[in-house]
């Protein structure tokens, strides 16, 4: 009897003596197959990690290959763009001499400039008042106007040139600046005031409270208060009013008949003959063209995103 029993009262110790064999046993088995890493729900693979960037530094060729072929063309001479991958000839800055010195390229980029200056100064402040109304103030008409600011938006410029035209002419505002700026507000103001209406929305109503109790005037509280935290959104409207005026063609083309009143838009197109363009002055026009326009971007771009984006979030 007491044989029988004994390995049995045996079996526990047995047990506790191979327990920490036994777990080292096991613990090396199991090390010597590493757990598999689970992927977080937003994690990529290392495969479509690469066709990512493969896609996004194709897409970056394709948007950057005009420019650069652009820039290459200019200073090929001014048949250069008939022959590109020829080494004969070299680069040269001809075309820019040319365009510069022997053009009226000059005028016509004064002129341009001008209006786009106009055009920013006027559009960026009817469109901050209008905004600024629309967002404090309710009266009459308020929500019909705000979907005016839409619809205006949806008429091509084909529609409206008849239009503004005898518009122009009836105020003796044709083969003017000033018809033109006014022109160039009447289509950017209408989504920068929509924009800015919806910036002036995510300033909290209590500063102007705070105005009226320091003895502001609505238009002090604007001015002071309100304006110098609109800052992004005052930079997306001066960018676009800016872009509005400078690179446009139909309405310049339509509204002004003086020579020496032209913009670039317009007076580029007498490089453009009967039987040929001249694609060597064209291409080095365009480069300076887009200068003050990168300026522009340069000047506003820390703060286009944000505007953007807090413009977008209320309506």
């Amino acid at each position: 009897m007491s044989t029988a029993t004994e390995p049995r009262k045996n079996a526990p110790a047995a047990r506790a003596a191979a327990g920490p064999a036994g777990t080292a046993g096991a613990g090396a088995g199991a090390g010597g197959t590493r757990p598999r890493k689970v992927r977080g729900r937003h994690e990529r693979s290392p495969l479509a990690s690469a066709g990512l960037h493969g896609a996004l530094i194709a897409a970056s060729l394709v948007a950057v290959f005009p420019i650069v072929y652009m820039v290459f063309i200019s200073l090929r001479g001014r048949d250069g763009w008939t022959r590109p991958t020829s080494a004969e000839g070299g680069l040269e800055i001809s075309n820019y001499a040319y365009v510069l010195s022997e053009t009226e390229f000059p005028r016509w980029f004064a002129n341009s400039l001008l209006v786009a200056a106009g055009t920013t100064l006027i559009g960026v402040f009817v469109a901050a008042s209008t905004g600024y109304a629309i967002s404090r103030m309710r009266f009459p008409g308020h929500k019909s106007l705000m979907w005016v600011l839409l619809v205006t938006q949806m008429f091509p410029v084909a529609v409206l040139i008849v239009a503004l035209y005898n518009i122009l002419g009836d105020m003796g505002l044709l083969d003017s600046y000033i018809g033109l700026v006014l022109t160039y507000c009447s289509v950017s103001v209408p989504f920068c005031a929509w924009m800015m209406k919806g910036y002036f929305d995510t300033i909290p109503h209590e500063i102007d409270e705070a105005g009226r109790v320091d003895g502001l005037t609505p238009f002090g509280t604007f001015y002071r208060l309100i304006l110098p935290l609109a800052k992004p959104g005052l930079a997306v409207t001066a960018f676009y009013s800016f872009i509005t005026a400078w690179g446009e063609v139909a309405f310049a083309r339509a509204f002004l008949s003086t020579d020496s009143m032209l913009t670039l838009s317009v007076g580029l197109q007498s490089f453009i003959g009967q039987h040929k363009a001249e694609w060597g002055y064209l291409t080095a026009s365009a480069v300076i063209i887009s200068i003050p326009a990168g300026l522009v971007f340069l000047l506003v771009q820390r703060n286009l995103v944000a505007g953007l984006t807090a413009g977008g979030t209320k309506g």
